[in-house]
């Protein structure tokens, strides 16, 4: 198998956050991947998140 794509990427950072990664893909993950990539992408998730919630909360308060 070729290194997965950008997008198998993003897609497993989110389904392993949520806690919903299958073994399947999480095997590919590891075999086939590359560590800094999920790292990035998991970064930026995670900061993306962080952001969207403190604007909701922002909103809801409206400050």
């Amino acid at each position: 198998m070729t290194k997965p794509s950008l997008l198998h990427v993003v897609k497993s950072v989110i389904a392993a956050a949520i806690g919903v990664q299958s073994d399947k893909n999480r095997e590919v993950d590891f075999k086939h991947g590359s560590l800094p990539m999920y790292l990035a992408i998991g970064l930026v998730a995670t900061l993306l998140f962080i952001f969207v919630v403190a604007k909701i909360a922002s909103l809801a308060t409206g400050l």
